[in-house]
């Protein structure tokens, strides 16, 4: 498979390693983006995978919560500046009340659901379109549903460029879940408990700690300790009860909520555009070439 240049940019991007370490990586893998960023690990050339897609495209992500009921959102928009719109964010509100009163199952079961204007959802967010100028899109939405003896734990971070919604049952103290939701925003844990993670997962970890240790040199008859205490790291990286608690170091968030009386159900952690690919302007080229054409 031809290595390009676009490859070796992106892995660059991803894991930190210098451009030729990144060309023989992909060449060694016949171009395999997950295999690259393994190999430059095992070679300890890459500290850790950044996997996260960039963050591109604009908007929101938005809380809304009564009673029992609770929803996160994201709705994206091209700029950052109609994203701070009163329309924009008037419509947000409404799309966060609709979901929750209707409780659709997905985007595609939302946006064509009627809402109390008569509108559909898709019309309704098209109007918008058409007021604000900018393509505006619903990209993402869950509901979350407690028991009595439960908390919400809602946190906008930077206006709503990260929402964090939490569930605690066994405490209804919202301000408990409140901290565990901005823990989340901080840290961005993958899961919430070591359970969760797949055994597939562990082993892929395991099988690149392995490598790495022996790659380091270290005697085969200690590499299997090293990397179970390894794998211990990893799970601290990935699972929100396993990890410092942010305002209190010397805890973990497990014996936190724990402490409290409650144990972490859920957790959604939505960042504006992550996964999204967006495009890359050239302003001072735009600039010219409207210049150019006069």
């Amino acid at each position: 498979m031809a290595i390009t240049a676009q490859m070796v940019k992106e892995l660059r991007e991803k894991t930190g390693a210098g451009m030729m370490d990144c060309k023989k990586a992909l060449t060694e893998t016949n171009g395999d983006m997950d295999q690259a960023i393994d190999f430059l690990r095992e070679k300890g050339i890459a500290k850790a995978a950044k996997k996260a897609d960039r963050i591109a495209a604009e908007g929101t992500t938005f809380i809304l919560s009564e009673g029992n009921d609770a929803v996160i959102l994201e709705v994206n928009s091209e700029t950052d500046f109609v994203a701070k719109n009163e329309g924009f964010q008037n419509l947000v509100k409404e799309l966060a009340t609709h979901l929750l009163k209707n409780k659709p199952a997905n985007v595609e079961e939302a946006v064509s659901q009627k809402m109390e204007n008569g509108n559909t959802v898709e019309g309704h967010i098209n109007e918008a379109i058409a007021k604000i100028g900018e393509k505006l899109t619903l990209r993402r939405f869950e509901i979350k549903t407690k028991g009595d003896n439960a908390a919400f734990g809602e946190y906008l971070h930077m206006g709503g460029r990260i929402g964090v919604l939490t569930v605690i049952e066994g405490t209804t103290d919202a301000e408990v879940a409140k901290d565990v939701a901005m823990h989340a925003a901080a840290l961005n844990p993958k899961y919430i408990s070591r359970d969760q993670v797949s055994e597939e997962e562990v082993q892929r970890e395991r099988e690149v700690l392995t490598q790495q240790a022996l790659n380091e040199g270290k005697p085969e008859n200690i590499v299997a300790k090293m990397v179970e205490g390894r794998l211990g790291k990893f799970f601290e990286d990935i699972c929100i009860v396993d990890q410092s608690f942010v305002k209190d170091p010397d805890q973990k968030v497990g014996k936190f909520v724990q402490s409290k009386g409650g144990k972490i159900t859920a957790l959604v952690r939505y960042e504006v555009g992550e996964g999204i690919e967006k495009r890359q302007d050239n302003f001072a080229e735009e600039v010219m070439s409207q210049v150019n054409k006069k």
